[in-house]
């Protein structure tokens, strides 16, 4: 092993918070040098995000610790701070890429970790990059990902600690006021809890991933995309867990639109905030509006969208074909621009990730890569009876007009801002527009664009 008379390496970690199948940290423990694990805190994320990601450093921090070692916090632009810290410390800066967001512009050496395979070594014959989803995962599944790393039982430390700020301070989760108290219930925080969740889904959920997927009164899916965006489970450890499940193979399929995403938002960053296809610049969108902000407060009269709309707001996630449905009544019935409802995903998603959001939503509303066809306008009444055939799903999460409303739905109640002025035991609210009516309007714009 080096002796302490060599410069610590700096890891700075980003959505990269696990010990385990982390290709920059296995790397710097071979080296044998003492290592300065840091993260900085950057802000401008949306408010459940935000709070989420400070329980995730939270937990990173304690299984540090537990090896022998800290997190140093500091605050601002990562390329000042790291720089600050480098000339303090006398070490050298490495960190993990992340394709979907913007250059850092920090001076060190990038290692892989978010993503099965880099947006560029996914290529096509041609050598260019894919815009269609099933040559994509056609490409990816023959390639296959790397094995996942080990962990480590002990990290070396450097004989003197810098300095570093105090978590609480940051007071990362201000914005979620009476939220937080509620979606701190649903969150499954940290590594460890990461890698129970799919071992409890291997064990049980998988089975009927194929068949339940889709079916909101169900839990056949893995909720594995919380831990993925912080980085407390790697994707290869998802990958290679799955890929040895003789039903395997339709997850995988799904963790594969992930690294599409990526694909897509390294390429083409104007995904995350123009129409990716041309020809849309006319189409008649609608601005924020008011029928919007009762979507967002789960008020438009149409039971399963408001259901997943409070859904969201009470767990920080929402179903995956509930995501389809109120993404389709927003850009479609309710004719409103998909940014409206990708800003209030950034805002109120603890899986927000920025470019699996930017690519369903341009996905349903028709603008996007390899998007639903414009006459695919979801009924949210036929999908409620397809998806949720006894309405459990609906009065789990609907208070109005039920004798005995069950704790979820009565806790939307607790998380919602006071100035909304709802009660459970209001009246239901009614639709915004018909769903007929709604879906030859929007035909009507789509066939006119």
């Amino acid at each position: 092993m080096a002796p302490q008379t060599e410069a610590p390496l700096i890891l700075w970690f980003r959505r990269d918070l696990r010990i385990a199948d982390n290709p920059m940290l296995t790397w710097a423990a071979q080296t044998g040098r003492p290592l300065i694990p840091v993260f900085v805190h950057e802000g401008g994320l949306g408010t459940a995000p935000e709070w989420r990601l400070g329980l995730a450093v939270e937990s990173f921090a304690q299984r540090l610790e537990g090896l022998g070692s800290r997190l140093i916090l500091r605050r601002g632009d990562p390329a000042k701070v790291l720089a600050q810290l480098a000339a303090e410390t006398g070490g050298e800066v490495h960190y993990a890429r992340l394709h979907a967001f913007p250059d850092p512009g920090v001076k060190g050496e990038a290692h892989p970790g978010h993503l099965l395979r880099g947006p560029d070594s996914v290529a096509t014959k041609t050598g260019g990059f894919y815009k269609v989803f099933t040559p994509f995962w056609n490409t990816l599944r023959d390639m296959g990902a790397p094995e996942p790393m080990p962990s480590h039982r002990k990290l070396l430390a450097p004989k003197a600690w810098p300095e570093s700020e105090a978590l609480a301070d940051w007071n990362m989760g201000a914005g979620m006021r009476r939220g937080a108290a509620v979606v701190a219930r649903h969150a499954v925080v940290g590594e460890l809890a990461a890698a129970k969740r799919l071992r409890d889904f291997l064990d049980g959920g998988l089975v009927d991933y194929e068949a339940g997927r889709d079916r909101l009164d169900m839990r056949a899916t893995s909720g594995l995309s919380e831990n993925l965006t912080y980085g407390e489970i790697g994707p290869r450890t998802v990958w290679h867990a799955a890929l040895h499940h003789e039903r395997g193979l339709p997850f995988i399929r799904e963790l594969a639109w992930r690294e599409f995403a990526h694909h897509l938002m390294h390429h083409t960053p104007h995904l995350a905030t123009r129409h990716w296809r041309d020809g849309w610049e006319r189409f008649p969108w609608r601005r924020d509006n008011a029928d919007a902000e009762a979507w967002r407060r789960g008020m438009t009269g149409e039971p399963v969208v408001d259901a997943a709309m409070r859904e969201l707001f009470v767990t920080g996630t929402m179903h995956n074909r509930a995501r389809m449905i109120v993404a389709s009544y927003l850009t479609k019935h309710l004719l409103t621009d998909w940014r409206v409802g990708q800003a209030w995903f950034e805002q109120t998603l603890i899986d927000w990730d920025p470019a699996s959001n930017a690519l369903n939503w341009q996905w349903v509303a028709g603008s996007g890569p390899d998007a639903s066809p414009y006459f695919r306008i979801f009924n949210p009444a036929s999908q409620a009876e397809k998806f949720d055939p006894k309405r459990a799903y609906q009065d789990r999460w609907l208070a109005e007009g039920q004798r005995k409303p069950g704790p979820d739905a009565l806790a939307f109640f607790d998380a919602v801002p006071v100035s909304w002025n709802l009660a459970p035991d209001q009246m239901p609210p009614a639709p915004l527009i018909g769903l007929a009516e709604g879906r030859m309007r929007a035909l009507d714009a789509y066939q006119r664009k």
